[in-house]
């Protein structure tokens, strides 16, 4: 049992709820800073993380000083949050509802206080934002409730017990704000509910409340349809319930994380929008997902991903949007962005960049999905069959790295990359998945790794450098323990050479220099524990999975960076690479792992 501090003062303070289309993030006060709608990539309505004063907000909050213990339902995405007054205690509970059908086709935001002993005061609002100041907010009175605008956006505020609702402007844009108090049993509702661009439905506050426990029995469903024994079993699951909350439910794209611009540094610049779906990302996730016999989201997402190819070809981009179109050019806001640090973007400017890596991590998706006992269909094998091919013809390209780097040099971890793509694609065309030529992919293949060998590795380094000529080394070489490419010496050697040079205990920077820049990056952490489980270092493999999973915040949420200083989180959340890490690491560690050198986790 903690005290909380200000709104938004710290990302670690901030929980994610979602319904399969967007996601809110709820800090410990009760505050909910961030909620796009009706999709996750929408320029957001409440964007108070981003811009304190105009971002907007949707407030339940003790009146007074308060304590706070707070929790997910199990094996649900429905938050719960406690406080404890001097006068009593009550349970906020925090859904993105779903209907009978599944999700509903409006965004649907319910909050039900339950009195648990005493009495504790409230006050509520909801105040909607500027759209990052791209838009002004305005009320209107319909029957009886009051009905928010912003652009093409419209919101209802719909209660029950909840002590009335007051429509307030007096000069920072209108709000629904009210007052209440619990007492022992007693039961209170908030609802809001946003269309965009079409009419406005408003649910009867009984419909909903019965709408929050049906919500939790549907995660608990998907829940029971989650397979993993092992390991860190609570935190896997955890990350898979958050990775479930990136997956964009009308097309099955699974975003990077489900926020813009959050500072990777204090100051500022490297703030990015990762509400895109990364061909890496997804990548990782498919295997993760077809490992837990979650058969539905990983042939929505495979689907996806190569229609969306095919429609967008004939090459290969970095990141799509969430429906399946390029990426456009990046947009930036007025807004003051978190802690004022700017600046605050919609876009991402990747997506025109050359990543010879995502080669790799497009075969390793359908090989996954071959191995899981599926078929591919005509079209997608006539495509990756090319796709091998071009691969052959690019491999020696510079290109801008798994970092998104504006020098184009020979990275090493691309390089490696290619050579995944092409040992995958003579596996599948050997199994008869894919046409093609495998004798030239493995001829191919093997040069590739021979100029690795030869141009990738320095002994006077005594690791992979990051690319020839340098001595400079990065973590996404890991990987590649993992992808089978090295698991035996120099992967050794350049795991310790990482470790001093970009380590901080058991987290990692990204690549040489980054501790001048930002702070240390969650994924190359785990990428590390599961590296040292491929080379046979069992013991330390443990022990560094055992301090990172400690590092989550107090609800199993990762951001994408750590701070080695103060434990601080830094950049968007929740991340998509740095949950599908841990899950990563722990089934790497289960499955090379002896079972008696795992007692106790």
């Amino acid at each position: 049992m903690a005290a909380v501090a200000h709104p938004s003062s710290d990302l670690s303070s901030y929980a994610a709820i979602g319904d399969g289309r967007t996601v809110a993030l709820v800090d410990r006060r009760g505050s909910i800073d961030w909620l796009p709608v009706p999709n996750l990539d929408s320029v957001p309505v409440f964007a108070r993380i981003l811009d304190a004063e105009n971002g907007g907000c949707l407030e339940i909050t003790p009146v007074g000083e308060f304590e706070v213990r707070r929790r997910y339902v199990a094996r649900t995405n429905v938050l719960q949050t406690t406080f404890i007054t001097a006068t009593g205690t009550a349970r906020l509970t925090d859904a993105m509802v779903t209907g009978v059908a599944g999700r509903l086709p409006w965004a649907e935001l319910a909050r039900r206080v339950e009195g648990i002993d005493g009495e504790v005061a409230f006050t509520w609002r909801v105040q909607p934002g500027t759209r990052l100041n791209t838009a002004a907010p305005w009320a209107e009175q319909y029957d009886g409730a009051t009905i928010l605008r912003v652009g093409e956006t419209s919101l209802a505020v719909v209660g029950q017990n909840h002590g009335g609702a007051r429509t307030v402007d007096d000069g920072a844009g209108p709000r629904v704000e009210g007052s209440f108090s619990t007492s022992k049993d007693s039961r209170h509702l908030l609802v809001v509910v946003a269309t965009d661009g079409e009419p406005l439905h408003l649910p009867h506050p009984e419909n909903v409340d019965r709408s929050i426990d049906r919500t939790i029995e549907g995660w608990r469903a998907w829940s029971r349809e989650f397979g993993y024994e092992g390991p860190w079993q609570a935190t896997v699951q955890r990350s898979a319930l958050a990775l479930k909350l990136l997956v964009y439910s009308p097309t099955g794209a699974i975003a990077a994380a489900a926020t813009t611009s959050l500072p990777e540094n204090p100051r500022g610049g490297k703030n990015w929008d990762y509400r895109f779906a990364w061909v890496r990302d997804l990548a990782y996730t498919s295997h993760a997902l077809v490992r837990f016999g979650l058969r539905e989201e990983t042939h929505a997402a495979i689907s996806w991903l190569l229609r969306t190819i095919r429609d967008n070809g004939p090459d290969l981009h970095v990141l799509y949007t969430l429906r399946g179109a390029l990426a456009q050019n990046v947009t930036e806001h007025e807004a003051p962005g978190w802690r004022g640090i700017g600046p605050v973007v919609t876009g991402n400017p990747a997506h025109g960049q050359l990543q010879l890596g995502v080669y790799g991590d497009l075969f390793a998706i359908c090989r996954t999905y071959v191995d899981a006992g599926n078929v591919l269909d005509v079209a997608t094998g006539r495509m990756l069959a090319a796709m091998a091919d071009r691969t052959c013809d690019e491999w020696r390209k510079p290109d801008s790295g798994m970092w998104e780097l504006p020098e184009i040099r020979h990275y090493t971890s691309s390089k490696m990359g290619c050579w995944q793509a092409l040992r995958d694609a003579v596996v599948l065309a050997e199994a008869g998945a894919i046409p093609g030529s495998a004798e030239r992919w493995a001829s191919e293949r093997d040069r590739i790794a021979a100029w690795i060998a030869e141009h990738g590795w320095s002994e006077e380094v005594g690791a992979y450098v990051m690319h020839p000529g340098s001595a400079d080394v990065d973590t996404s070489v890991l990987l590649h323990a993992e992808s089978g490419f090295d698991r035996g010496e120099r992967m050794s050697r350049t795991i310790d050479v990482l470790t001093e040079r970009l380590g901080a205990g058991h987290l990692l920077y990204r690549y040489t220099g980054m501790d001048q820049e930002e702070h240390t990056f969650v994924a190359s952490a785990f990428w590390r524990a599961g590296a040292l489980a491929c080379v046979g270092r069992h013991e330390e493999a443990v022990a560094a999975m055992d301090d990172l999973v400690a590092r989550a915040n107090d609800v199993g949420v990762y951001a994408e960076m750590i701070s080695e200083h103060d434990g601080a989180s830094w950049g968007n959340l929740p991340q998509a690479l740095s949950h599908l890490a841990v899950i990563g690491a722990a089934l790497t560690i289960r499955d090379l792992v002896p079972a008696e050198e795992l007692d106790g986790h």
